[in-house]
Protein backbone atom coordinates (compact mmCIF):
# COMPACT_ATOMS: atom_id res chain seq x y z
CA UNK A 1 0.00 0.00 0.00
CA UNK A 2 2.94 2.31 0.88
CA UNK A 3 4.41 1.60 -2.84
CA UNK A 4 0.96 2.19 -4.59
CA UNK A 5 0.89 5.62 -2.59
CA UNK A 6 3.92 6.67 -2.72
CA UNK A 7 4.10 6.07 -6.80
CA UNK A 8 0.42 7.44 -7.29
CA UNK A 9 2.30 11.07 -5.16
CA UNK A 10 5.06 10.81 -7.50
CA UNK A 11 2.98 10.77 -10.50
CA UNK A 12 0.61 13.67 -9.40
CA UNK A 13 3.93 15.73 -8.34
CA UNK A 14 5.26 15.14 -12.37
CA UNK A 15 1.53 16.12 -13.37
CA UNK A 16 1.70 19.68 -11.25
CA UNK A 17 5.14 19.88 -12.40
CA UNK A 18 4.50 20.04 -15.76
CA UNK A 19 1.16 21.80 -16.08
CA UNK A 20 2.61 24.79 -13.85
CA UNK A 21 6.48 24.57 -14.53
CA UNK A 22 5.99 28.53 -14.50
CA UNK A 23 4.09 28.33 -11.49
CA UNK A 24 6.00 31.08 -9.18
CA UNK A 25 6.41 33.14 -12.55
CA UNK A 26 5.02 36.56 -13.06
CA UNK A 27 4.55 38.56 -16.06
CA UNK A 28 4.27 42.68 -16.59
CA UNK A 29 2.60 42.94 -19.74
CA UNK A 30 2.50 47.19 -20.81
CA UNK A 31 0.04 47.19 -23.32
CA UNK A 32 -2.43 49.82 -24.69
CA UNK A 33 -5.58 50.52 -23.41
CA UNK A 34 -8.35 47.81 -23.87
CA UNK A 35 -6.18 45.69 -25.79
CA UNK A 36 -5.34 42.52 -23.50
CA UNK A 37 -8.43 40.19 -22.85
CA UNK A 38 -9.62 39.07 -19.99
CA UNK A 39 -10.61 35.80 -21.73
CA UNK A 40 -6.75 35.23 -23.28
CA UNK A 41 -5.34 36.52 -19.86
CA UNK A 42 -6.92 33.50 -17.63
CA UNK A 43 -6.36 31.14 -19.98
CA UNK A 44 -2.72 31.70 -20.14
CA UNK A 45 -2.73 31.92 -16.35
CA UNK A 46 -4.30 28.20 -16.24
CA UNK A 47 -2.13 26.72 -18.64
CA UNK A 48 1.18 28.48 -17.52
CA UNK A 49 0.87 29.07 -13.84
CA UNK A 50 2.20 32.64 -14.62
CA UNK A 51 0.51 36.06 -12.91
CA UNK A 52 -0.26 38.48 -15.59
CA UNK A 53 0.21 42.04 -14.05
CA UNK A 54 -1.07 44.79 -16.94
CA UNK A 55 0.09 48.16 -17.06
CA UNK A 56 -1.66 50.49 -20.12
CA UNK A 57 -0.59 53.48 -21.69
CA UNK A 58 -2.77 55.61 -24.87
CA UNK A 59 0.16 56.47 -27.49
CA UNK A 60 3.27 54.99 -28.99
CA UNK A 61 4.70 58.15 -28.13
CA UNK A 62 4.01 57.33 -24.10
CA UNK A 63 5.26 54.26 -24.76
CA UNK A 64 8.89 55.24 -25.83
CA UNK A 65 9.31 58.11 -23.31
CA UNK A 66 8.69 55.61 -20.80
CA UNK A 67 11.36 53.16 -21.85
CA UNK A 68 13.45 56.01 -22.87
CA UNK A 69 13.22 58.02 -19.40
CA UNK A 70 13.47 54.22 -17.87
CA UNK A 71 17.34 53.64 -19.18
CA UNK A 72 16.77 49.91 -18.81
CA UNK A 73 14.88 49.53 -15.57
CA UNK A 74 10.86 49.76 -16.56
CA UNK A 75 10.02 46.81 -14.70
CA UNK A 76 8.23 45.38 -17.59
CA UNK A 77 8.84 42.32 -19.43
CA UNK A 78 6.40 43.01 -22.36
CA UNK A 79 5.28 45.82 -24.40
CA UNK A 80 3.41 46.11 -27.37
CA UNK A 81 4.34 49.28 -29.84
CA UNK A 82 3.53 49.34 -33.58
CA UNK A 83 6.48 48.70 -36.55
CA UNK A 84 7.90 52.11 -36.73
CA UNK A 85 8.34 52.53 -33.42
CA UNK A 86 9.69 49.16 -32.53
CA UNK A 87 12.77 50.14 -35.43
CA UNK A 88 13.31 53.46 -33.44
CA UNK A 89 13.39 51.47 -29.81
CA UNK A 90 15.82 48.85 -31.87
CA UNK A 91 18.06 51.64 -32.84
CA UNK A 92 18.05 53.42 -29.65
CA UNK A 93 18.99 50.28 -27.46
CA UNK A 94 15.77 49.65 -25.45
CA UNK A 95 14.50 46.15 -26.68
CA UNK A 96 16.67 43.21 -25.21
CA UNK A 97 17.28 41.01 -28.09
CA UNK A 98 15.15 37.27 -27.87
CA UNK A 99 16.46 34.29 -28.55
CA UNK A 100 15.31 31.61 -30.69
CA UNK A 101 12.01 33.70 -31.62
CA UNK A 102 12.01 31.02 -35.19
CA UNK A 103 12.12 28.08 -33.00
CA UNK A 104 9.34 28.80 -31.04
CA UNK A 105 7.10 25.42 -31.53
CA UNK A 106 4.35 28.03 -32.78
CA UNK A 107 6.72 30.41 -35.04
CA UNK A 108 5.81 27.96 -37.89
CA UNK A 109 1.96 29.61 -37.95
CA UNK A 110 3.12 32.91 -38.76
CA UNK A 111 2.34 34.14 -42.49
CA UNK A 112 5.01 34.08 -44.83
CA UNK A 113 5.03 37.52 -45.55
CA UNK A 114 4.87 38.60 -42.07
CA UNK A 115 8.11 36.69 -40.99
CA UNK A 116 11.45 38.59 -41.04
CA UNK A 117 9.44 42.13 -41.15
CA UNK A 118 11.34 45.15 -41.86
CA UNK A 119 11.66 46.56 -38.87
CA UNK A 120 12.85 43.84 -37.54
CA UNK A 121 14.37 41.74 -40.61
CA UNK A 122 16.07 39.07 -38.75
CA UNK A 123 13.38 38.61 -36.39
CA UNK A 124 15.78 39.06 -33.21
CA UNK A 125 13.04 41.46 -31.47
CA UNK A 126 9.20 41.03 -32.05
CA UNK A 127 6.33 38.88 -32.40
CA UNK A 128 3.02 39.26 -34.04
CA UNK A 129 -0.11 41.22 -32.06
CA UNK A 130 -2.52 42.60 -33.91
CA UNK A 131 -2.59 44.63 -37.34
CA UNK A 132 -5.16 47.31 -38.35
CA UNK A 133 -5.88 51.57 -39.60
CA UNK A 134 -6.16 54.12 -37.99
CA UNK A 135 -8.91 57.46 -39.42
CA UNK A 136 -12.07 58.23 -38.00
CA UNK A 137 -15.25 56.98 -37.10
CA UNK A 138 -18.88 58.90 -36.93
CA UNK A 139 -22.51 58.32 -35.22
CA UNK A 140 -24.37 57.86 -38.94
CA UNK A 141 -27.52 58.69 -36.43
CA UNK A 142 -26.18 62.33 -36.22
CA UNK A 143 -24.07 62.91 -38.81
CA UNK A 144 -25.28 63.47 -42.69
CA UNK A 145 -22.08 62.58 -44.15
CA UNK A 146 -20.55 59.42 -45.49
CA UNK A 147 -16.66 59.45 -44.57
CA UNK A 148 -15.74 59.57 -47.90
CA UNK A 149 -13.21 61.91 -47.84
CA UNK A 150 -10.87 62.45 -45.23
CA UNK A 151 -11.36 66.48 -45.32
CA UNK A 152 -14.69 65.34 -43.34
CA UNK A 153 -12.69 65.00 -40.32
CA UNK A 154 -10.26 68.28 -40.65
CA UNK A 155 -12.72 70.40 -41.74
CA UNK A 156 -16.23 69.23 -40.39
CA UNK A 157 -19.43 70.78 -41.01
CA UNK A 158 -21.97 72.35 -39.02
CA UNK A 159 -23.23 69.09 -37.16
CA UNK A 160 -19.80 67.60 -36.05
CA UNK A 161 -17.92 71.21 -34.90
CA UNK A 162 -17.66 71.41 -31.34
CA UNK A 163 -18.45 67.34 -30.93
CA UNK A 164 -15.18 66.34 -33.18
CA UNK A 165 -12.29 64.77 -30.45
CA UNK A 166 -8.95 63.70 -32.32
CA UNK A 167 -6.14 61.54 -30.55
CA UNK A 168 -3.93 63.80 -28.44
CA UNK A 169 -0.75 62.33 -30.07
CA UNK A 170 1.04 63.34 -33.55
CA UNK A 171 1.93 60.29 -34.68
CA UNK A 172 -1.46 58.94 -36.24
CA UNK A 173 -3.39 62.84 -36.55
CA UNK A 174 -0.25 64.12 -38.67
CA UNK A 175 -0.11 61.67 -40.79
CA UNK A 176 -4.06 61.43 -41.37
CA UNK A 177 -3.21 65.27 -42.54
CA UNK A 178 -0.98 64.20 -44.73
CA UNK A 179 -3.52 61.70 -46.81
CA UNK A 180 -5.84 64.60 -46.85
CA UNK A 181 -3.54 66.84 -48.19
CA UNK A 182 -2.11 64.34 -50.36
CA UNK A 183 1.39 65.16 -48.95
CA UNK A 184 4.24 62.29 -47.81
CA UNK A 185 4.87 60.65 -44.16
CA UNK A 186 7.69 61.93 -42.78
CA UNK A 187 7.67 64.95 -45.33
CA UNK A 188 10.76 67.03 -44.96
CA UNK A 189 9.47 69.94 -47.00
CA UNK A 190 8.53 73.16 -44.21
CA UNK A 191 6.29 74.34 -47.11
CA UNK A 192 4.35 71.16 -46.93
CA UNK A 193 4.62 70.94 -43.21
CA UNK A 194 3.05 74.00 -43.14
CA UNK A 195 0.13 72.86 -44.57
CA UNK A 196 -0.18 70.54 -42.21
CA UNK A 197 -0.08 72.49 -39.50
CA UNK A 198 -2.87 75.36 -41.06
CA UNK A 199 -5.00 72.37 -41.96
CA UNK A 200 -4.78 71.16 -37.87
CA UNK A 201 -5.00 74.41 -37.16
CA UNK A 202 -8.21 75.11 -38.88
CA UNK A 203 -9.36 71.74 -37.16
CA UNK A 204 -8.68 72.87 -33.89
CA UNK A 205 -11.19 75.63 -33.55
CA UNK A 206 -14.04 72.53 -33.87
CA UNK A 207 -12.19 69.87 -31.52
CA UNK A 208 -14.33 69.39 -28.31
CA UNK A 209 -11.37 67.55 -26.69
CA UNK A 210 -7.72 65.54 -27.98
CA UNK A 211 -7.83 62.06 -25.96
CA UNK A 212 -6.71 58.56 -27.14
CA UNK A 213 -8.80 57.17 -24.61
CA UNK A 214 -12.10 56.59 -22.97
CA UNK A 215 -13.28 56.99 -26.92
CA UNK A 216 -15.48 54.77 -27.47
CA UNK A 217 -17.53 55.76 -24.26
CA UNK A 218 -16.98 59.59 -25.28
CA UNK A 219 -18.96 58.60 -28.76
CA UNK A 220 -22.13 56.97 -27.21
CA UNK A 221 -22.63 59.32 -24.58
CA UNK A 222 -22.98 61.86 -27.29
CA UNK A 223 -20.41 64.03 -25.76
CA UNK A 224 -19.03 63.83 -29.59
CA UNK A 225 -20.34 62.67 -33.05
CA UNK A 226 -16.88 61.93 -34.98
CA UNK A 227 -13.40 61.12 -33.25
CA UNK A 228 -10.32 59.87 -34.56
CA UNK A 229 -10.55 56.09 -33.79
CA UNK A 230 -9.10 52.83 -34.77
CA UNK A 231 -11.05 50.32 -36.78
CA UNK A 232 -11.04 47.57 -34.58
CA UNK A 233 -11.52 49.57 -31.39
CA UNK A 234 -14.75 51.29 -33.75
CA UNK A 235 -16.27 47.99 -33.68
CA UNK A 236 -15.95 46.74 -30.36
CA UNK A 237 -18.43 49.87 -29.81
CA UNK A 238 -20.46 48.82 -32.72
CA UNK A 239 -21.08 45.25 -31.52
CA UNK A 240 -21.40 46.42 -27.74
CA UNK A 241 -23.56 49.73 -27.98
CA UNK A 242 -23.94 51.67 -30.75
CA UNK A 243 -25.20 49.56 -34.48
CA UNK A 244 -24.86 53.19 -36.07
CA UNK A 245 -21.41 53.72 -34.70
CA UNK A 246 -19.37 53.67 -38.68
CA UNK A 247 -15.33 53.46 -38.90
CA UNK A 248 -14.93 55.83 -42.17
CA UNK A 249 -12.91 54.83 -45.53
CA UNK A 250 -11.67 58.25 -47.21
CA UNK A 251 -10.81 58.30 -50.67
CA UNK A 252 -7.42 59.59 -49.53
CA UNK A 253 -7.22 56.63 -47.12
CA UNK A 254 -6.35 55.17 -43.74
CA UNK A 255 -3.17 54.74 -41.89
CA UNK A 256 -1.84 51.20 -41.14
CA UNK A 257 -0.01 49.78 -38.53
CA UNK A 258 1.25 46.19 -36.90
CA UNK A 259 1.61 45.58 -33.25
CA UNK A 260 4.54 43.27 -32.11
CA UNK A 261 5.00 42.03 -29.06
CA UNK A 262 9.07 43.42 -27.89
CA UNK A 263 10.70 42.92 -24.60
CA UNK A 264 12.18 46.28 -22.96
CA UNK A 265 15.39 46.46 -22.01
CA UNK A 266 15.97 44.87 -18.25
CA UNK A 267 13.11 42.59 -18.55
CA UNK A 268 13.14 40.05 -15.78
CA UNK A 269 11.01 37.57 -16.31
CA UNK A 270 12.34 36.66 -19.82
CA UNK A 271 11.31 33.34 -19.63
CA UNK A 272 7.77 34.10 -18.40
CA UNK A 273 7.85 36.46 -21.67
CA UNK A 274 8.63 34.16 -24.22
CA UNK A 275 6.20 31.77 -23.04
CA UNK A 276 3.31 34.39 -23.64
CA UNK A 277 4.89 35.05 -26.93
CA UNK A 278 4.84 31.78 -28.14
CA UNK A 279 1.35 31.17 -26.59
CA UNK A 280 0.03 34.13 -28.92
CA UNK A 281 1.33 32.59 -31.89
CA UNK A 282 -1.17 29.70 -31.54
CA UNK A 283 -4.06 30.17 -33.75
CA UNK A 284 -6.99 29.54 -30.79
CA UNK A 285 -5.29 32.16 -28.77
CA UNK A 286 -4.93 34.82 -31.57
CA UNK A 287 -8.86 34.05 -32.53
CA UNK A 288 -9.35 34.62 -29.14
CA UNK A 289 -7.24 38.42 -29.11
CA UNK A 290 -8.92 38.91 -32.44
CA UNK A 291 -12.36 38.11 -31.82
CA UNK A 292 -12.45 40.24 -28.44
CA UNK A 293 -10.08 43.20 -30.07
CA UNK A 294 -11.62 43.13 -33.65
CA UNK A 295 -8.43 43.49 -35.43
CA UNK A 296 -6.77 41.12 -37.70
CA UNK A 297 -3.34 39.21 -37.48
CA UNK A 298 -0.52 37.44 -38.90
CA UNK A 299 -1.66 33.94 -38.26
CA UNK A 300 -3.91 32.41 -41.17
CA UNK A 301 -4.82 29.59 -38.81
CA UNK A 302 -6.90 31.16 -36.79
CA UNK A 303 -9.46 32.02 -38.89
CA UNK A 304 -10.92 28.89 -38.31
CA UNK A 305 -11.63 30.30 -34.62
CA UNK A 306 -13.24 33.64 -35.24
CA UNK A 307 -16.84 34.06 -34.34
CA UNK A 308 -18.96 34.59 -36.64
CA UNK A 309 -19.38 38.60 -35.60
CA UNK A 310 -15.63 39.19 -36.43
CA UNK A 311 -15.88 37.34 -39.37
CA UNK A 312 -18.67 39.56 -40.54
CA UNK A 313 -17.37 43.10 -39.10
CA UNK A 314 -17.59 45.77 -41.50
CA UNK A 315 -15.78 48.09 -39.65
CA UNK A 316 -12.68 46.23 -40.18
CA UNK A 317 -13.06 45.85 -43.96
CA UNK A 318 -11.07 47.82 -46.28
CA UNK A 319 -12.98 48.66 -49.31
CA UNK A 320 -11.92 48.06 -52.90
CA UNK A 321 -9.50 51.62 -53.69
CA UNK A 322 -8.99 52.36 -50.33
CA UNK A 323 -5.15 52.86 -49.55
CA UNK A 324 -3.59 51.68 -46.10
CA UNK A 325 -0.70 53.28 -45.98
CA UNK A 326 1.61 52.15 -43.68
CA UNK A 327 3.52 55.06 -40.61
CA UNK A 328 7.37 55.00 -41.03
CA UNK A 329 10.16 56.10 -38.72
CA UNK A 330 11.10 59.50 -39.61
CA UNK A 331 14.50 60.71 -39.79
CA UNK A 332 15.98 63.29 -37.56
CA UNK A 333 14.83 66.70 -40.03
CA UNK A 334 11.00 65.00 -40.57
CA UNK A 335 10.47 64.40 -36.75
CA UNK A 336 11.61 67.99 -35.70
CA UNK A 337 9.26 69.03 -38.15
CA UNK A 338 6.27 66.76 -36.48
CA UNK A 339 7.32 68.16 -33.47
CA UNK A 340 6.87 71.50 -34.24
CA UNK A 341 3.74 71.19 -35.64
CA UNK A 342 2.55 69.23 -33.01
CA UNK A 343 3.49 71.75 -30.24
CA UNK A 344 2.09 74.38 -31.89
CA UNK A 345 -1.68 72.50 -31.94
CA UNK A 346 -1.03 71.64 -28.63
CA UNK A 347 -0.54 75.37 -27.74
Amino acid sequence: MNKILKFFSFCVAITLISSSSFAAGKLNLYNWSDYTPDELVKKFEAETGIQVIIDTYDSNETLLAKLQAAGGSTGYDLAVPSQHFVEIMIKEGLLEKVSGIKDMPNYKYVAKQFQNPSFDPMQEYSTPYQMGSAGFAFRADSYSGDGSSMMEFFKPNDEVCGKLAVFKSPEEVVNMAHLALGSNFCSEDPNEMQAVLDLMLEQKKCVKVYSSEGINDRLKSGEVIMHAHWDGYSQVGKWEYMDDLTYAYPKEGVVGWFDSLVMPKGAKNVKEAKAFMNFLMNPENMAILSNNAAYANAIPESQKYLSDKMKNATNIQVPDGVPVVFGQACNEKAQSLIDKVWTRVMQ
